[in-house]
């Protein structure tokens, strides 16, 4: 079972991208989707989950983490689109 989570929310389709990490993919976007939290994600809407990678450690999740935030825009739309073409919100699942 995997702890820690790597994912990318959006506030629609092709539109503002959030990357995170977390240790409780559920709690997490149950956060983004609330608003707990003022900042990025609650001023721009971004509370769709379009993407996510499991990870047994910490350090692999930080890693891949930093890998994708350095990523341009179309390679990040191109990963969501491989695994979700249609930007469903995979949160509702």
């Amino acid at each position: 079972m995997a702890n820690f989570y790597v994912y990318i929310l959006a506030n629609k389709p092709n539109g503002v991208l959030y990357i995170g990490l977390t240790n409780e993919l559920e709690r997490r976007l149950g956060e983004h989707k609330d608003k707990v939290l003022k900042g990025f994600t609650s001023k721009y809407n971004v509370d769709k989950l379009g993407y996510y990678e499991e990870f047994d450690t910490y350090e692999e999740a930080f890693s891949r983490e930093r890998r994708l935030k350095k990523w341009n825009r179309e390679w990040k739309i191109e990963l969501i689109e491989k695994e979700n073409a249609n930007w469903e919100d995979l949160s509702a699942e």
